[in-house]
């Protein structure tokens, strides 16, 4: 992949992650793509896992935003890091901010893991 189709594959999983869309985001995925949130000791493996852990999130918040990116493309060694803000808006209305790195390693055109470094507490809540 060019560090373009790099850059437009991470915008579209944050855009089926802030749409709640489910079934765009698992196509991005490989199935047995690794999910950890290494700032909190989560492991999850595999689509139903890391459905479940999204449906959490969303059942969780009003809404979800991922902006203001910095994207840093390896397409020699296939992975991409992405830094940028979290806009989380809370069931009451407030909001939660946070600056997260993501990093994303390639298996073709999808990716088989993703490495989270959150700042703050743990919004992916895993159980």
């Amino acid at each position: 992949m060019t560090p373009q189709e790099q850059v437009a594959l991470v915008q579209n999983y944050f855009a089926a992650v802030d749409a709640e869309d489910l079934p765009a985001l698992l196509s991005i995925l490989t199935e047995t793509c690794v999910f950890t949130v290494e700032t909190h000791g989560v492991r999850l493996e595999g689509h139903d896992a890391i459905a479940a852990m999204f449906k959490r999130l969303w059942d969780n918040h009003k809404a979800v935003r991922h902006h203001q990116f910095v994207h840093v493309p390896d397409p020699v060694d296939g992975r991409i890091a992405s830094r940028f803000q979290v806009e989380n808006t809370e069931k009451d209305g407030s909001l939660t901010r946070k600056s997260n790195c993501n990093f994303f390693e390639f298996d073709g055109e999808r990716f088989s893991a993703v490495a989270v470094y959150m700042a703050g507490p743990n919004t992916l809540d895993h159980e």
